[in-house]
């Protein structure tokens, strides 16, 4: 017995957790679904026929919210047989049996290194009443050749490279993502071309590690050449990445976005700490010096570059001396925004078993301190921008308060969040439009853009985005099998065909 209506397809429902790679991920796991004959739920259906959860095991409590949310789908699952539960991700990949040993009811369990056998699972399950865990310690096959449902018709992601080759003492991604693996360039351009092709004006190149990009096939200066052709599509217009990491941060990175027009003056770089002895006990293999050194470089570059960070507070063995060395860095680099995490113990890496665990309440004061540092230098160097004209691609669900407001949101070309009024233009702004609009205030976090729009470009990414559509980028199902009837076969040419 299955929860769907006789004869009509099973639904499903992805929910995500972490970071990007795992949102984009969650794109592929929709993508593959829909490929096998499944559909979306409708937001507010809460019995779909298959509930994905795709997991981020970089926080310590990533685990108990996973329990407890498979814990509130128990009673839900009870009432509708052959309702399915999928868990995947990096916590899968982590806890493998252990999941369905905690929570029986969970159907499927699958890996990093093979989203794409997600739908055979789900058939298995099905067919043999009982669970199926599948974990590969390997990549089965790169995730960007799956079937893919973009969630932007605006934006996308476009994954460069998956793994990471460095041994960060606090992180648990390498070995849960396994070893770096490259894109070609020539795979990666045709993708970002498919998704221009389809309305969309910005995409990010995605790697745990982009500036390692070409390690693979040995080629150190890859990702400035990958920057620079993709100045080269026609139709992009907004180029980002993430992660770059600072010891492989070559100048000719900076050149190329200071040189390639549609590549945007943004820059993510995650510092962790300003104190070069946590650094060292990190395994950051920099140091504060060459950190701001890379700093001053893009800033003379790109004097309107808006730069990024990560922030660790309350790492094993950080002293007074080293917090203080951190809000020092945090100063000079004057960070337009920057994502602070208190330290957070995690079981399988190096730092989980290192003397010096600092208590709660002295991670607490310091994460508490951090942010007021940031904040001051966020916020004066937002104000900086009152006055100014800034080029806004309209989004989704950037602003929560734009219904009350009555304004829209979208982010600058810098990456700053905006949100502006739609003055006469009120429901005729769609998102994936450009708007240019005057900043008139500032907040740490966003600016605001209280007058009238200055210009407002209707786009194919709007288009798309008022007639409900979403890209989707074709890929490859491995001989997987599917759900309803099969795809009818291609068309005979005659002769045969060219090699």
């Amino acid at each position: 017995m299955t929860t769907a209506a006789a004869g009509s397809p099973r639904t499903y429902q992805v929910r995500t957790y972490g970071c990007q790679m795992n949102v984009h991920d969650s794109e592929r796991i929709s993508g593959l679904l829909e490929d096998a004959g499944y559909v979306r739920a409708a937001e507010a259906d809460e019995q779909p026929d298959v509930v994905v959860f795709n997991t981020c095991a970089v926080r310590e409590n990533a685990d108990n919210r996973l329990y407890g949310n498979l814990g509130h789908l128990r009673p839900v699952k009870a009432k509708h047989p052959g309702m399915q539960i999928a868990v995947g991700g990096c916590l899968a990949q982590k806890d493998r049996g252990d999941i369905v040993r905690k929570a029986p009811w969970v159907d499927v369990v699958f890996g990093t290194h093979n989203i794409g056998s997600l739908p055979a699972l789900l058939d298995r399950a099905r067919h043999n009443a009982a669970a199926e865990v599948e974990i590969l310690e390997s990549l089965e096959v790169f995730p960007s050749t799956l079937p893919t449902r973009r969630e932007s018709t605006y934006a996308g992601w476009v994954s460069i490279s998956v793994g990471c080759n460095n041994t960060c003492t606090f992180c648990i991604v390498p070995s849960l993502r396994g070893k770096e693996k490259d894109r070609r360039p020539g795979d990666i351009l045709s993708e970002v071309r498919t998704l221009v092709d389809s309305g969309v004006l910005e995409v990010t190149l995605l790697g745990q590690n982009v500036n390692s990009y070409g390690v693979e096939f040995g080629d150190r200066y890859a990702f400035g050449k990958l920057l620079r052709a993709c100045g080269d599509i026609d139709g992009l217009e907004r180029v980002r990445f993430t992660s770059p990491h600072p010891k492989d941060f070559t100048d000719d990175v900076i050149a190329a976005m200071a040189e390639t027009p549609n590549v945007c003056h943004s820059l993510h770089m995650p510092l962790q700490s300003g104190s070069d002895d946590v650094l060292r006990a990190m395994r950051r293999s920099y140091r504060s010096e060459r950190y701001l050194g890379i700093i001053e470089k893009v800033r003379a570059a790109m004097p309107d570059a808006a730069i990024t960070t990560d922030i660790i507070v309350g790492f094993p063995g950080e002293t007074e001396a080293d917090f203080a060395r951190t809000l020092d860095v945090v100063r000079e680099a004057r960070f337009s925004s920057a994502f602070t995490f208190q330290y957070s113990k995690r079981p399988g890496t190096p730092a989980a078993t290192m003397d010096g665990q600092l208590p709660k309440q002295v991670v607490q004061e310091r994460y508490e301190r951090l942010i007021a540092c940031v904040e001051e230098i966020t916020w004066a160097e937002n104000k900086k921008l009152v006055g100014e004209t800034v080029e806004v691609l309209v989004a989704v669900g950037e602003g929560r308060k734009d219904e009350r407001t009555g304004r829209m949101s979208g982010r600058a070309r810098d990456g700053r969040l905006v949100h502006f009024a739609t003055g006469d233009l009120a429901g005729r702004i769609r998102p994936g439009d450009i708007v240019h609009t005057t900043v008139t205030y500032a907040a740490p976090h966003h600016l605001n853009a209280d007058g009238a729009p200055l210009a407002h470009r209707r786009t194919r990414a709007g288009d798309a985005a008022e007639a409900g559509q979403v890209p989707r980028t074709p890929g490859v199902l491995l001989g997987l099998p599917t759900i309803g009837a099969p795809a009818a076969p291609p068309a005979p040419v005659g002769g045969c065909a060219a090699p």
